[in-house]
This record gives structure tokens, C-alpha cells and sequence, in this order.
């Protein structure tokens, strides 16, 4: 079997910074850079003609943000790829804003190559939280004004109230298999689940979701 092949958009009004990501993400064997934007107005219509997996994207931008953009994604494509914000402050409310609407994760422009490429394959994969200390400190910091009754409201189980703590946590679906004495298939089914109750889209809005309702401490 090949390798499978990752496909990634760059979007930044920053030419070296999308040069500078280029470099890293193409010396990748996994990783094809498919196509560049200087800025998130063309996005969606670049993401319908090349079909990227995952798109690095600038919180902010002069014209249209991440924010607007991520919105655009989601609003408008069926399946549209996972999005990785990119930031040169961690603790930005613009940051917080864009995974509460979406996004998937984010990364500093700062950021090891090996920190790059693994948050990259991380997001693909889509079976753990990037970053979930970050995740928390965002919370903790922003979260607090968007309080909301979501996990009460869900009504998870048991088990899926269990398997939701374990994603807050980081672990991915094998670890919280290990650690609730489950199926990796089973553990993917409560999440699936989890996901519908919560009108969540990924598990990063779930976690944020648990955050602001209260039933897991940011702290």
C-alpha cells in the first residue's frame, strides 16, 4: 500500500510565513502543499477546487479572518477539511472565537517543525484533542462569558459522560479504550454519539462545550 497522502492548503497575508511553512510541510514524504491564499476571502472557493484535508490558516488577516473564514467552510461544504489555526499569540480571544465556530485546532507560528508536522497528522487523523493543555487555558480564559447548559441539555450516559472527560484529557480513542476497559470500536461509537447530542462537530468543540457547561474545570 502507498503512503497516504495529506493535503494541505496555506492561507496567511504573510509571504514568509507561508514560505516558511511550505518548507517544513513538503519535506514531509505524507504532505502535498496544494495551493496558497494570502488571504481567507478566496477559501472556500480555493477548497472546492483543489479539496485539501486540512487547512493552515491565519487567525488574522486584513480582509476576511479565520474566523469569517472557518464560518464560510462550515456554512457552505458538506465535508470540508480540518482546519488549523495559526497564531502568533496563544492566549488570543481571536483564537478561543475560532474553535468555539469550528476550527479544529491551532498552532503558533513559532512552532518546532515537529510540532508543525505533528499537529498537521493529528488533525487528519481526527481521533485526539491538539493540545488539550492549551485547549484548557483558552477555556479558562475566554470561556467564562459564553456560559452554556449544552452537556446538560445532551443528556449523555454514563459511559459517554466518561468518554467525554477522557477527550478533555487529550487521550485519543485507543487510550481511552485502554482506559475504560472498552473496544476501540466501542469507544468510537460513544463518540459519534457524544458528538450528535452536543451538535458538536469535532472533538475540540465538544471539549469546549463540556468547558463552558460547566462539567469539566478548565482549571
Amino acid at each position: 500500500m502507498g503512503v497516504v497522502t495529506i493535503r494541505i492548503l496555506l492561507v496567511d497575508d504573510n509571504e514568509l510565513v507561508r514560505a516558511g511553512l511550505r518548507a517544513v510541510l513538503a519535506a514531509q514524504p505524507d504532505f502535498e502543499v496544494v495551493g496558497e491564499a494570502g488571504d481567507g476571502a478566496g477559501v472556500l472557493a480555493l477548497v472546492r477546487s483543489l479539496r485539501p484535508d486540512v487547512v493552515a490558516m491565519d487567525v488574522r488577516m486584513p480582509r476576511v479572518d479565520g474566523i469569517q473564514a472557518t464560518r464560510d467552510l462550515l456554512a457552505h461544504l458538506d465535508q470540508p477539511p480540518k482546519i488549523l489555526i495559526i497564531t502568533t499569540f496563544e492566549n488570543d480571544e481571536y483564537v478561543y472565537e475560532a474553535l468555539r465556530v469550528g476550527a479544529h485546532g491551532f498552532l503558533l507560528k513559532r512552532a518546532r517543525p515537529a510540532e508543525i508536522t505533528d499537529a498537521v497528522r493529528t488533525l487528519a487523523t481526527g481521533d485526539s484533542l491538539l493540545f488539550p493543555a492549551k485547549l484548557r487555558a483558552l477555556a479558562e480564559r475566554f470561556g467564562k462569558t459564553a456560559r452554556s447548559d449544552a452537556v446538560a441539555r445532551a443528556k449523555l450516559t454514563d459511559r459517554e459522560a466518561d468518554v467525554l472527560r477522557a477527550m478533555a484529557r487529550g487521550l485519543n480513542n485507543a487510550e481511552i479504550a485502554a482506559e475504560l476497559y472498552l473496544g476501540t470500536e466501542t469507544v468510537k461509537s460513544h463518540v459519534s454519539a457524544l458528538l450528535a447530542k452536543l451538535s458538536a462537530r469535532d472533538r475540540t468543540q465538544a471539549v469546549i462545550a463540556a468547558y463552558e457547561s460547566g462539567f469539566v474545570a478548565p482549571g
